[in-house]
């Protein structure tokens, strides 16, 4: 798990690792630009490269990646963009190392814009992760010509232009790269659906940034790159490992309630209840005979709501359609509930409709909406950050765990600490994938993780396993019942 940092600690980290290590700046941008070389010639091998510079430490990176690519006699332009008679000190000394080798061109207007030739990759190395307010002049001019130029564009550590870590104001120019390659940890910027033409593709390279910087330093965001399972006892009974049950399904709609147990038995709960309308016995019983099934007096719809004392967790909400019977067995559920709930789908929907019930909800609780369920429960958003900053407000209000389903899916605890997930794919923007996701994160509780640890580890695992799908089978043919024969623990 890495931790995401702001502007300002992204500095403070470089700094406290040139202090402590101790470092030279122009041996620690050595060492950056090294690392990004090596992850860019085994990107663009049979290439030329065009490298853009500012006169920052971005453009001094930019400099010192032109050098080394030079001395590995590939064909390189460099070109330094004159927006600014300042320049930083590494920049001065890498424009000195490498004016020694080859001629480094100026751009003071347009006129100077170079003719790329079409076996280029464009390297933007203008701006750094400093920029706070839009470029103009000929910063702009020159941005606007690289997106035009149709050439595979790579961004030294961000695109210049972008913001790390708060939202695009006005009218900005930003590089659109195809990707990124950033140094040591994301930017919260990457992980925003509205940036994704200024990020590309994106991976960090690390460059050996002080760890123990990184351990003490407090943020609120976080990067699940991998995570920790408890080991099971040899000891261990199906007791051990929680009773769950899952009120799901409707007349119609009992194939999410199928899915839901399915997963939640994939994910080790002890034993699970599942809790449906009438119609969907034979189903259930034939589909999951794993699962223990209890009907509820109603033919289509669940109505009535059962005895909770013998259940360590509950899920409730894939399927369950919102019927006036159903709305008052949620109530009921929601004010007999001694543990936290796993609420989805219709669960939400009924309490967006019925803002009353909010207060009901039991601590901890997990809640996971996709974007419309969320629209409903904290209202529209201007952008990405607003949406997140409207979530981590109703997360602590309510003390509950709130998923921004996607792609990054964001979990966000009532302490106001987010976690961006690393696993999953577009193959599982489909039907059934949160019914899916329910019951793995239900299946979890059960076992005596978290409600916050069941939340981080089931997101993760299941994008892990719609990983695996897709790779079986790509992301257009798989299903989310390939999602749950994938999990692996």
């Amino acid at each position: 798990m890495k931790k995401i940092f702001d502007a300002q600690q992204i500095r403070n980290w470089d700094a406290y690792t040139i202090a402590q290590e101790p470092i030279t700046s122009i041996d620690l941008m050595e060492r950056a630009s090294e690392a990004f070389t090596d992850r860019l010639l085994s990107l663009f091998s049979d290439t030329d490269f065009t490298i853009f510079c500012g006169k920052g430490n971005n453009g001094g990176d930019g400099l010192a990646i032109a050098r080394i690519l030079a001395s590995m006699n590939k064909k390189v332009e460099v070109y330094v963009i004159e927006y600014s008679a300042q320049a930083s000190a590494d920049f001065l000394i890498n424009y000195d190392r490498l004016a020694k080798i080859t001629t480094v061109h100026t751009i003071s207007s347009l006129k100077d814009f170079p003719v790329i030739g079409q076996n280029s990759v464009v390297v933007d190395a203008i701006l750094g992760s400093g920029v706070n307010r839009p470029v103009e002049g000929i910063l702009k001019d020159v941005i606007q010509k690289i997106n035009q130029s149709k050439l595979p564009i790579i961004s030294v550590d961000i695109a210049s232009g972008l913001y790390v870590s708060q939202p695009i104001a006005g009218d900005n120019t930003i590089i659109c790269p195809d990707y990124t390659l950033t140094f040591e940890a994301p930017k919260l910027a990457f992980l925003m659906p509205q940036n994704l033409q200024y990020v590309g593709e994106w991976e960090c390279v690390p460059i050996g940034l002080s760890s123990k910087y990184a351990q003490n330093t407090i943020t609120s965001y976080f990067w699940t790159d991998m995570v920790s399972l408890k080991k099971r006892a040899k000891f261990s009974h199906k007791g051990t490992f929680g009773h769950a049950l899952l009120a799901v399904g409707s007349y119609g709609s009992i194939g999410a309630a199928v899915l839901s147990a399915k997963a939640c038995l994939r994910s080790g709960v002890g034993l699970l209840t599942t809790y449906i309308p009438s119609c969907g016995y034979q189903i259930m019983q034939a589909s999951v005979p794993e699962a223990m099934c209890q009907t509820d007096p109603a033919e289509k719809e669940l109505s009535i709501c059962p005895n909770l004392e013998k259940y360590t967790v509950i899920g409730v909400g894939c399927g369950l359609g919102k019927s006036n019977k159903t709305k008052a067995f949620l109530k009921a559920i929601l004010q007999q509930a001694k543990s936290p709930i796993v609420l989805d789908a219709d669960a939400l929907n009924i309490i967006a409709e019925e803002s009353n019930l909010l207060e009901l909800i039991p601590p901890k609780s997990i809640l996971t909406p996709h974007p419309k369920e969320l629209q409903r429960l904290i209202g529209a958003w201007e952008n990405d950050f607003d949406k997140l900053e409207k979530v981590k407000v109703f997360s602590q209000k309510y003390d509950c765990i709130v998923l921004i389903k996607g792609m990054y899916t964001a979990i966000v605890l009532p302490n106001q600490e987010v976690y961006f997930n690393s696993t999953g794919n577009a193959g599982m923007a489909t039907g059934g994938s949160g019914d899916v996701l329910t019951g793995i994160i239900t299946a979890l509780i059960a076992q005596g993780y978290s409600s916050e640890e069941a939340a981080i580890i089931g997101v993760f695992k299941h994008g892990e396993a719609g990983d695996m799908a897709a790779q079986e089978r790509g992301q257009m043919a798989m299903l989310p019942s390939d999602i749950i024969e994938k999990l692996r623990w």
